[in-house]
């Protein structure tokens, strides 16, 4: 591997000190002279018709300044996919779920726009409501929307090679169920925006967003104001894993209180209103039927997949097609079938979150994975070696793998877990309270495609070099939200230009700053890391053509390193450039001594000779996509891919199960900081314990949420944690900037099933349902006492 002076190391993240240290400027933390305070008025039903709504006494209550509904808003569409535009800033002929947004107060401070809320009045015709997503596809069901008949808002159907002649070829031939509840991503930072509208009818947001370039185009459609004239700043965040992807009503009303009122107006969620936009992870139902060979080679996969998305489209669409998409790698696959439906229901609208679209699907697959190799009598960690694609292979579904490291990390848990010895142990003892499981996960790279149809480029950056000499400053629209990509981006122009990190200052997170399409499907270091590349090689070539011409040689016999400038081809008579600095900085004390030219004289005589040194580098993926309908869904540059051995202990009293060690690899291509990679992997394996046995969202039979809160929603704390190691997998991907593809996503997919996996080895019985709370997994041991020689097929 090639040595770096920079990248492949631990270096500290470049906002690690303004956050430890309470520095960090959150939305919520700011603060402008006259702000106003808003505040959204949700609705109590979960389906029901408006007949009128009376803002008259809402409006008398002093301190009051706006009040807003969708006669003020307008009812134009918008939504995250163009094919399902189905929201509207407020409801105006009917609400959805409970929590659907009906109208909006700004006043002087938060108690007396709370109280504006409460005396709106809104008259209902109340509607029967949908909860459950299977039974809302059938005939005769109330619909939520006229444009989804049966409630079905997106379905796909894929048959990739031939399932007959795959069902001949197989030995065993076995069916599973899998189903999950919704679930909540638990940031820690609620929603939070602030809007302002200046003298000229420029609007400026500033929102904990983790995508600005689609949030300025979504204000910008909906309240019909010039693209131009709209921008959207993301200050730090505070956690985001996908639902923070998408506009809100709380940044569209905010936006419009502050045009109405001509004065900045601050909205933030508290904790129950982020349950209710949710935009988190939807509800599944999978089945599956898969077969294998004698020799345990995959013959076929026929999935079959039903997705609760509660009340609208968001990212439902993609989320469909990933669920289905993603199972084509990491396994060699000829023949597989796909029949997958999102509905709504009367609940609120999921979306993206950790593992789009790909979590609950990889969970049953990797589960029956391990059935079978049961019954084949293999052992399961040697059934997916057999079965694993290598770089330059292709699935069936028409994804192209450039790099996979998918052998390697699979082979690194099990020698790293000292998997042998502890299967065989527990292989003894299996349903005694000790279990041990594996799996593997797949996901992509950076989305293929921009959600909007476009040939935009997904990413660029602009790196500007101090005019004075000496540092550089990267700007870019990218959205740090806690992965540590400002880091990332530092790192690689720190490298690039031979400068230590602390010479280079990023600016990110604004959409007047540059295209980014934002932090989502693991996109950031491939994409925007590659433009951030080409920007600081357009730099340095500038700056060396610019010393080259005043020394009279050949700009290719120069580089950048070490904060200086090397000669390739021998000593270099600098001393006119030195002479100049030295007399243009007079009276300056730390003048350059050096034996050589420092950046800073370089820079600074670029400058002189040149004007400003400005970068710029963009990132457009290469043509992808499939012969079928629908193959641009899945599309990416690059895969990455993981494998993940869990060990657990089972009280088979209570049914409390303890996570004593999880080891994952991670084949990240290369990894620019091991330390955010590690991070990253370790925050994975937590979000997919948490997502394994506490985490759903409970509806009551109205559809109000009974735990929106985090006292009872229960996520993982520190005392939950279990030994983890990370082990990172480089298999240096073409595409990627110095071989570099994703983590951030790719590693929470095999956690479900190998714990999952483990407390079967535990136990001795199968849970199809998550989360896998000790009442089920009780429930499933009393169960199988009933039924001894069936508790592998209960």
């Amino acid at each position: 591997m090639k040595k770096y002076s920079i990248l492949n190391s631990r270096v500290p993240r470049v906002d690690a000190v303004d956050k430890v240290t309470g520095k960090a400027l959150y939305t919520d933390d700011i603060k402008m002279p006259g702000i106003l305070i808003g505040a959204i008025l949700h609705s109590p039903l979960a389906h029901a018709r408006i007949l009128n709504i009376d803002t008259s006494l809402a409006e008398r209550l002093p301190g009051v300044k706006a009040v807003v509904t969708h006669r003020e808003a307008g009812t134009t569409p918008y939504g995250v996919s163009p094919a399902r535009y189905d929201e509207t800033i407020f409801c105006h002929d009917k609400v959805r779920y409970v929590g659907d947004e009906i109208a909006a107060v700004a006043a002087i401070d938060l108690d007396t726009a709370l109280e504006a809320v409460s005396l709106i009045k809104v008259d209902f015709e109340e509607l029967p409501v949908v909860l459950d997503g299977r039974r809302a596809m059938e005939e005769g069901r109330p619909l939520l929307h006229d444009i989804y008949k049966n409630n079905i808002c997106a379905e796909v159907h894929w048959h990739f090679g031939d399932i007959e002649q795959g069902k001949k070829e197989s030995y065993i031939v076995r069916t599973d169920h899998l189903t999950s509840k919704m679930q909540d991503a638990a940031f820690l930072e609620p929603q939070s925006v602030i809007a302002e509208v200046d003298s000229h009818g420029n609007l400026t947001m500033w929102s904990s967003t983790q995508a600005p370039h689609y949030i300025q185009r979504t204000l910008a459609m909906a309240l019909n104001i010039p693209l131009h004239k709209v921008r959207v700043i993301k200050p730090a965040v505070g956690g985001g894993f996908g639902p923070k992807a998408s506009c809100s009503t709380a940044e569209l009303a905010t936006c419009l209180l502050a045009i109405k009122t001509g004065k900045p107006v601050k909205l933030t969620f508290d904790r129950e209103q982020v349950f209710l936009h949710s935009r988190a992870r939807h509800q599944f139902f999978h089945t599956m039927t898969t077969g294998v060979k004698k020799d345990g080679t995959l013959a076929f996969l026929d999935h079959q997949c039903i997705l609760d998305g509660g009340a609208y489209a968001s990212f439902g669409i993609a989320t469909i097609y990933y669920a289905g998409s993603l199972l084509g790698g990491p396994y060699r696959l000829k023949n597989m079938k796909y029949d997958g439906y999102r509905v709504v229901t009367n609940k609120p609208a999921c979306g993206a979150q950790r593992g789009h679209g790909a979590v609950i699907a990889r969970a049953l697959f990797e589960v029956q994975l391990d059935r079978i190799a049961e019954e084949l009598g293999t052992d399961p960690i040697e059934l997916r070696l057999k079965n694993v694609m290598e770089a330059g292979e292709t699935t069936c579904n028409e994804l192209f793998v450039s790099s996979f490291g998918m052998r390697e990390a699979l082979e690194a848990v099990r020698d790293s877990a000292a998997w042998k010895k502890k299967r065989s142990l527990s292989g003894k003892t299996r349903g005694q309270g000790r279990g041990i499981g594996a799996a593997c996960g797949f996901f992509v790279s950076g989305a293929g495609y921009p959600i909007y149809r476009s040939r935009t480029y997904h990413c660029t950056v602009v790196t500007k070099v101090d005019d004075v000499g000496g540092g550089v400053t990267v700007s870019s629209g990218a959205a740090d939200i806690g992965q540590g990509s400002d880091t990332v981006l530092a790192m690689i122009t720190a490298e690039e230009l031979g400068l230590p990190l602390d010479d280079v200052k990023v600016i990110s997170g604004d959409s007047n700053l540059s295209v980014d399409l934002g932090a989502y499907s693991s996109r950031t270091t491939l994409m925007t890391g590659a433009a951030c590349r080409d920007a600081a090689r357009d730099v340095k070539r500038q700056i060396l053509e610019a010393i080259a011409g005043v020394l009279c040689v050949p700009p290719e016999t120069l580089d950048l390193k070490d904060g200086k400038v090397e000669s390739l081809s021998g000593e270099l008579d600098f001393s006119k450039i030195r002479e100049e600095y030295l007399r243009e900085h007079k009276g300056f004390i730390d003048l350059p001594n050096e034996l050589c030219l420092t950046f800073r004289e370089a820079s600074r005589i670029a400058f002189l000779e040149r004007g400003s040194i400005v970068g710029v580098g963009m990132y457009r993926p290469p043509p992808l996509g499939g012969s079928f309908k629908g193959a641009t869904v899945g599309t990416s540059p690059a895969f990455g891919c993981s494998a993940q051995v869990a060990e657990v202990s089972v009280d088979l009293g209570t049914g409390e199960i303890t996570v004593e060690n999880i080891t994952g690899a991670h084949d990240c291509g290369f990894a620019i900081n091991r330390t955010q990679v590690e991070g990253q992997m370790q925050g994975s394996m937590m979000m997919g314990m948490g997502e394994a046995l506490m985490e759903q969202i409970i509806y009551d039979k109205k559809g109000r949420i009974v735990n929106a809160n985090l006292a009872e929603y229960k996520i993982p704390t520190a005392m939950d944690m279990p030994h983890l190691e990370a082990i990172i997998v480089e298999s240096n991907e073409p595409h990627g900037p110095y071989g570099a593809k994703e983590v951030g996503e790719g590693a929470i997919m095999p956690v479900i099933p190998s714990i999952l996996n483990a407390v079967y080895d535990a136990t001795g019985v199968r849970i199809e349902e998550l989360p896998l709370t000790p009442e089920r997994l009780v429930a499933a041991m009393e169960e199988a006492k009933k039924k001894p020689s069936l508790q592998e097929n209960p």
